[in-house]
């Protein structure tokens, strides 16, 4: 058995063909959640315009209680999804996508969440600041090269900058 080492994180500029990738990859997750979810929502900076981000799309899943989370976690087992738990975040439920599709993290999210709030909120934040949209995107590709091995190290780096972000989007909590 090989021993891998850590991933390196690569932080790219903005690929105009994201919002193509989430459709295709929105498409089946919705057609198996639609009864019990209320929409599927692309979050993190792939779904900003103009912001340099790891090539990695976001899903959130947005249901209305946690009362739909089992059966959203059975219908997204149904197309090959495995459900990984909340992994640590209250309210969001995490998932590891089959095989074969691009490179995404899929999250079912409670709505009012603060998983789900702060991820809209920066990504609202940003599609309407485009110029901090430019600034976040440099913090990510000078972390990236300061820490290419390290994404404890790296997301701490851009703590500061999303706490602010939040707080200037209005988010008195961050």
């Amino acid at each position: 058995m090989t021993h891998r080492g850590p991933r390196a994180i690569v932080v790219v500029d903005y690929d105009p063909s994201w919002p193509l990738t989430f459709a295709s990859l929105r498409a089946p997750v919705w057609e198996a959640v639609r009864d019990v979810a209320i929409t599927v929502e692309h979050v993190g900076s792939t779904a900003v315009p103009g912001l340099a981000a790891k090539p990695i799309i976001d899903i959130d899943v947005i249901v209305p209680t946690r009362a739909e989370i089992p059966a959203v976690i059975d219908r997204l087992a149904a197309i090959g999804y495995v459900h990984q738990g909340n992994l640590g975040i209250e309210d969001r439920e995490a998932f590891k996508s089959a095989a074969g599709l691009p490179a995404h993290h899929l999250y079912v999210c409670v709505r009012g969440s603060a998983a789900l709030t702060n991820h809209l909120a920066l990504r609202d934040y940003l599609r309407g600041h485009p110029d901090r949209a430019v600034a976040y995107g440099q913090l990510k590709k000078r972390l990236a090269a300061q820490f290419p091995t390290d994404i404890d190290r790296y997301v701490a780096g851009k703590t500061d900058f999303v706490l602010a972000a939040l707080r200037a989007a209005g988010d008195h909590r961050a």
